[in-house]
């Protein structure tokens, strides 16, 4: 049987005052798709939901439904009423044992808490405890995984999974993608381009399709060169067949190239750190009877990637606060190092004025910045960040919800920092700019320090796992969250051995098991470190290439003083990178070595 549409977009076209959300656009909806919409920060996606679910209507065109299709909508920020508890806001439902059976699963069960008091994460579990309990053919999710810890997203996915319905679903976790859906709309340019396939098939076929775009334009501007040159000769329109080719001169002319992509640029805003980085001895934090850390030493290393993870309320972003000096620790001390500066990109929504101009915004915090280039204007700098001339003129309350993330999160990066403190980017960030981010923060002359439920990010930016245990305590883990999931698994095992019959036995056994435990872990390569072992000596050679030719040309321009100093300022960079690279061939070779006996 030939799956049916059951909700079609047609020739829809939306316009937010100056701004083209959809133009002439259109697609199908069949019975049984799930659906994951993708674009980046503004270009339409929480629209499309909300078209879909009757919230609003396109301003040409037409959406067709399905008689009698039920739908649920979960909204990005769901509203509650004022003053209410969490079981004043189910009682009335129809299906409130359902509800109750979802917060259980969700971790909820205090009903009597008011909603005012919950967390962003607790609200939106809550809100989808009820979307999910009631009756629907259509689910319309806008970033159900914003908040959620790792645990709630899994059993968010296996519901998805087994749920024989339509879902449509905006997100920018990308395993999630991957897990729950098997078709991609991507939003771009006002047009709406589906992919019959998850998110790493939909990556595929769009260089595919963006790669046949730009054959079909290559060719076309070949033949208008060549028609162009029988013009210029001269050949008068006189027969049918020169009144043809003339008229054809004129549509390639008027021809459209493919529209590509914009995507983010950014480039390395950072200063130089000293040897001290930020030391905390003996920090204690706690909130009533709840202990945050208890008694936790560490000192951070330059360049060091760590990722925080643990479950919803332990306290990872009271972490990232400690850390940024907003809050102080109730006993212990946190040093930090005079060269020390600091970005924090914080979780919660920012207050911004709505009527300052998005130029003076981040001309409030540098009107030039330092980058790799040289120096750089705020206004060249808000370009690199996708805001053109006439979006940096006009209010901030014009922007969207992501843009207004992208915009605070351009201003953390002007400041010129060297620690950048990300608690969960991935909630409003649009997938380009994540994957942007990634890449600057591999190249990133300093410490990184992120708090994330983004998996995908997590394995691409964090090189040691810290994870919350619930007691104050952190454990640490080497290399990225998927390293960290297989450690964890077999630590699982290893308790759960020791837990099995035969106690006696299993009491003498255990201490050699625990070692030779921490052993077998110490003695692994990680993901990255396998693909940094890799390449490491190559590296290392490029380097005293690039310095031997610095001396090669500091010896020209030996005279040259404006020049010369430049040329030293590159090689000392040079030589701190190579000293870098050296301590970490020591590092992987003598762990190789172990590894091999």
């Amino acid at each position: 049987m030939i799956p049916m549409n059951i909700i079609n977009f047609e020739h829809i076209s939306k316009v937010f005052g100056e701004k083209t959300i959809f133009a002439e656009a259109s697609v199908g909806i069949q019975e049984g798709d799930k659906i994951g919409i993708i674009g980046m920060n503004g270009t339409g996606k929480t629209t499309f939901l909300k078209m879909a679910a009757g919230l609003e209507v396109p301003d040409h065109g037409q959406i067709v439904k399905q008689n009698g299709l039920k739908i649920a909508y979960l909204s990005q920020d769901p509203e509650f009423p004022k003053g209410a508890t969490i079981l004043s806001y189910i009682q009335d439902d129809e299906n409130v044992w359902k509800v109750q059976s979802n917060l259980q699963q969700l971790g909820i069960a205090d009903y009597e808490e008011s909603v005012s008091h919950l967390s962003g994460g607790q609200k939106k579990k809550l809100a989808l405890a009820k979307v999910l309990a009631s009756d629907f053919d259509v689910l319309l999710l806008d970033e159900p995984t914003n908040h959620l810890d790792t645990r709630m997203m899994g059993w968010l996915e296996e519901y998805l999974r087994k749920f024989k319905g339509t879902i449509l679903m905006v997100t920018h976790d990308r395993y999630f993608l991957d897990c729950v859906t098997d078709h991609i709309l991507e939003i771009s340019h006002g047009q709406i381009y589906s992919y019959e396939a998850n998110y790493s098939g939909f990556l595929e076929l769009k260089a595919a399709r963006e790669e046949m775009e730009l054959a079909a334009e290559r060719k076309r501007q070949s033949v208008l060169r060549i028609e162009m040159e029988w013009a210029k000769r001269g050949c008068r329109a006189r027969s049918t067949k020169q009144k043809a080719r003339l008229e054809r001169l004129e549509m390639l002319k008027n021809g459209e190239a493919p529209v590509k992509d914009q995507t983010v640029e950014l480039d390395s805003v950072e200063t130089r750190m000293g040897k001290k980085t930020i030391e905390l001895s003996h920090v204690c934090k706690s909130y009533g009877d709840k202990v945050i850390l208890n008694d936790f030493s560490y000192i951070l290393l330059k360049n060091q990637r760590l990722g925080i993870i643990g479950p919803n309320g332990c306290g990872k972003t009271t972490l990232m606060k400690l850390l940024a000096g907003i809050i102080r620790p109730d006993s212990g001390e946190i040093q930090v190092g005079e060269t020390v500066k600091v970005g924090y990109f914080a979780q919660e929504e920012q207050e911004m004025n709505d009527n300052q101009r998005v130029i003076d915004y981040v001309k409030d915090i540098a009107e030039y910045v330092t980058t790799k280039e040289g120096k750089i204007s705020a206004a060249k700098m808000l370009e690199r960040f996708l805001f053109t001339p006439d979006m940096q003129y006009s209010p901030i309350g014009k922007l969207s919800g992501g843009e207004k993330r992208r915009l605070y999160l351009l201003g953390v990066l002007c400041g010129e920092i060297n620690v950048l403190l990300l608690d969960e980017p991935g909630n409003s960030l649009d997938i380009p700019t994540m994957t942007v981010l990634e890449d600057y923060l591999n190249s990133f002359q300093g410490i990184v320090i992120t708090v994330s439920h983004d998996r995908y990010f997590l394995d691409n930016v964090a090189d040691r796992i810290f994870a919350f245990d619930g007691s104050g305590h952190l454990q640490q883990y080497e290399g990225g969250y998927s390293d960290y999931l297989l450690k964890k698994e077999s630590e699982d095992i290893s308790v759960n051995l020791q837990k099995a019959p035969q106690k006696e036995e299993k009491k003498a056994e255990s201490p050699s098991k625990n070692t030779w435990k921490q052993h077998e872990k110490k003695l692994r390569f990680t993901y990255k470190e396998e693909r940094e072992f890799a390449v490491i000596d190559d590296e290392i050679a490029g380097l005293e290439e690039k310095i031997e030719d610095l001396e090669r040309q500091m010896e020209v321009h030996a005279t040259n003083s404006v020049k010369l100093k430049e040329l030293m300022e590159k090689k000392e960079e040079a030589e701190g990178k190579l000293e870098e690279k050296m301590d970490r061939w020591v590092y992987l070779n003598d762990l190789y070595e172990q590894m091999q006996k």
